[in-house]
């Protein structure tokens, strides 16, 4: 274990990178996969049809392309940002439809009569998606939800092969340089990411025992 603890820094410089891109796509992911949410259950047509559009095309794309597309192809069009911004763009596209997903399988949790009492006192579409549904929808799958941060904290790692220095790609540089200890090396990145996964799947847990427990 001394490799790990000779090369403490830069893991830790990594960890912070990789924490830094789920904070920031995880946020991002979630208000785009909120509104591909809506747009998904809006009443009018040609929003329906694009959110669904959206959501099959992403979703069904691999992140790698995702990301190949963000850190060579957008530079080439002209477009000059950091590494980690492209990164953090590309994660937060591809993780949005999922959010979109488990928002609108919430939605469609909701009873049905729940808008229409709403519709009935004068609200407007968005006044009872706001006001009425939401709230009762994002309750009961906070679950999902934190399950597709779990995914995006792995995901981070595929910004390593697109000149991003996350904890994964901290792990091939140490690597490169303390070939003799590589199982040592992999040991402590899984066990950086563990410090992020489980705290997330125990939270997970407890808030899906409180919304049984409501129900």
């Amino acid at each position: 274990m001394d490799a790990v603890i000779e090369n403490l820094p830069t893991f830790l410089d990594g960890f912070g990178k990789t924490l830094a891109l789920l904070g920031i796509s995880g946020v991002s992911a979630l208000a785009l996969g909120l509104l591909v949410a809506a747009m998904r259950i809006s009443p009018v047509g040609s929003l329906r049809g694009f959110a669904a559009f959206y959501t099959e095309i992403v979703r069904n794309t691999p992140l790698t392309l995702v990301l190949f597309f963000m850190a060579v192809v957008v530079p080439y069009l002209g477009i000059r940002a950091d590494y980690f911004v492209l990164a953090a763009v590309g994660l937060t596209v591809y993780t949005s439809p999922f959010f979109a997903e488990a928002i609108r399988s919430g939605i469609n949790g909701v009873p049905i009569g729940q808008a229409e009492a709403a519709r009935s006192l004068g609200l407007g579409f968005g006044q009872t998606l706001r006001l009425i549904v939401l709230p009762q929808a994002l309750r009961m799958v906070v679950p999902p939800l934190i399950n597709v941060f779990i995914a995006l904290t792995k995901n981070t790692s595929v910004a390593g092969g697109f000149f991003v220095v996350e904890l994964f790609a901290s792990a091939r540089v140490v690597i490169n340089v303390r070939g003799d200890a590589v199982i040592a090396i992999l040991i402590a990145v899984a066990a950086f990411y563990l410090l992020v996964t489980i705290p997330l799947g125990l939270i997970a847990g407890r808030v899906e025992k409180k919304v049984a427990i409501l129900r």
